[in-house]
């Protein structure tokens, strides 16, 4: 399993699978996962409640501040209401899969 099975490149950034944990103790990624059908995902925690949009907009502070990115690069484009989400990171493709690939084995090394 490797990072960049959790994500599409697109000519301006990367469609990112997210699976999304509300009401969790903490805001955290916590690395890579796999599903019952062998899809791959980022697995992301947050402290909110999936209730009005909470929860989607925690994901996508965290994922801005984890991935050094300004809030405006991250969107929910699919999954609002599922625990499993596409979200879309803009920017530079290289750059943004460089820093999952941070961010990723930071979480391995947290664990």
């Amino acid at each position: 399993m490797v990072v960049s099975d959790c994500y599409r490149i697109r000519p301006d950034g990367i469609d990112l699978t997210v699976r999304l944990t509300p009401k969790s103790s903490a805001d955290a990624i916590d690395g890579l996962g796999v599903q019952a059908d062998g899809a791959v995902h980022l697995a992301a925690r947050v402290r909110a409640v999936p209730d009005k949009g909470a929860a989607n907009a925690a994901l996508e502070r965290l994922l801005a501040g984890g991935l050094g990115l300004p809030r405006s690069s991250v969107a929910i484009i699919g999954g609002s209401t599922s625990r499993l989400k596409t979200v879309r990171l803009t920017g530079n493709p290289d750059d943004l899969a460089a820093a999952l690939g941070e961010v990723v084995a930071q979480a391995g090394r947290r664990a």
